[in-house]
């Protein structure tokens, strides 16, 4: 038997909890299109994200290494993909919308810029006076605005679900600054896991890097509670981690997260016992969450890589040199934007000259940039 589209949102209503958002359900998209015989409306936009040229760039621009520091670390599209991996498992074990979830987070980085958070912090800083630079209102603008794909429409014309899902991504390095859906709602169940999924994803997979890369150690880690923690429960006491036992770590540490967040939404959910999909929007609280113990540990994690690894010497000079290559390029096309391609210069007049300069740096990747600035400024380079 085919399974239609029917079929599919059928067994989303018969098998969900009562507090999941069914494809079935959805408010639309906001621009009329036929949905697909076999496919539900969020599993057609997973696939619009994933065909999206904003997504495919994503191989090539920075996690916490700049793209050419070596094969082996994260970049935004592997540390994305890891992210729907993790929320397609909360969202699997919550008995809620995995498509969805698996959307969200797909979508969640989709504006970010070239260089990672240097990145966005100097473009930020470069657009203070025409209204900042935040890549969660990015990647919104991106699917909504600067995808080009139809012939009635910008953006992807996504459902106003996996939008608002979007919109409302927040964990404490990325805080939202859409205002299109109603600022007293919360993120859906979906959206909450996603949010938390990439933080989890986030801390574990920049630890793994951090100690491939050798700017952690192993002894400088045992000030941690959650890394003894750790060494208890795989009965490990040495002092140089091979690559097998840095791999065990860090999966300890996603399953003990994981874990973490399951029991502890599980007795949130059981208590509340939400009748819909509103009930966890309009709730004062988070639903999706760590328990208060697992915060303090990871709040400690989080203070740590940050004092040990984000501002490490040879991590900073890597964002150092972001910045330079960023700050020359918008200097450069502000000054002259008849270097822009005509796709942006003719969005000048309706968005402003700093605005368009800043999209079309942030669509680059980290080799895009990287060559842009030996065009403009190499004199060696054909222009």
């Amino acid at each position: 038997m085919l399974m239609t589209r029917q079929h599919l949102e059928q067994r989303e209503a018969d098998t969900l909890a009562p507090y999941a958002l069914l494809s079935r359900s959805s408010r639309g998209r906001f621009h009329h299109d036929h949905e697909p015989h076999y496919r539900t409306a969020f599993q057609r936009d997973k696939d619009r994200i994933v065909h999206s040229a904003a997504f495919r760039r994503l191989e090539y621009k920075t996690q916490v290494f700049v793209n050419d520091a070596g094969d082996y670390y994260r970049t935004r599209l592997t540390h994305t993909l890891e992210v729907a991996q993790i929320g397609r498992s909360l969202a699997r074990a919550l008995n809620v919308n995995e498509d969805l979830t698996e959307t969200i987070c797909l979508a969640h980085d989709l504006g970010h810029p070239p260089f990672g958070h240097a990145g966005e912090h100097i473009l930020d800083a470069l657009m203070a006076d025409a209204g900042g630079f935040n890549h969660n209102h990015q990647s919104y603008r991106v699917v909504t605005e600067l995808e080009d794909r139809y012939p009635d429409w910008r953006g992807l014309n996504l459902t106003q679900e996996t939008l608002e899902g979007i919109a409302r991504h927040e964990t404490d390095y990325d805080r939202s600054q859409v205002t299109d859906f109603a600022p007293d709602r919360r993120g859906s169940v979906e959206a909450q896991i996603a949010s938390i999924a990439d933080e989890l994803a986030y801390n574990a997979h920049d630890l793994d890097d951090g100690l491939q890369a050798g700017l952690l150690m192993p002894e400088q880690l045992r000030e941690l509670a959650l890394w003894r923690q750790l060494c208890d429960r795989l009965g490990w006491q040495g002092t140089r981690l091979d690559e097998v036992t840095r791999h065990r770590f860090i999966r300890e540490l996603v399953g003990l997260a994981v874990d973490d967040v399951l029991t502890t939404t599980m007795q949130r959910l059981t208590a509340l016992q939400p009748p819909t999909p509103e009930a966890v929007q309009t709730h004062p609280h988070m639903i999706v969450t760590y328990s208060e113990a697992f915060e303090v540990l990871n709040r400690a994690l989080k203070q740590f890589l940050y004092e040990n690894m984000y501002r490490h010497f040879s991590v900073v000079r890597m964002q150092e040199r972001a910045s330079h290559f960023i700050s020359h390029l918008f200097a450069s096309y502000l000054r002259e934007p008849r270097q822009l391609p005509p796709d942006y210069r003719h969005q000048i007049d309706r968005q402003g000259a700093a605005r368009v300069v800043a999209d079309y740096i942030a669509s680059m990747t980290d080799r895009s940039a990287l060559l842009e600035y030996r065009h403009l400024f190499d004199p060696m380079m054909r222009p």
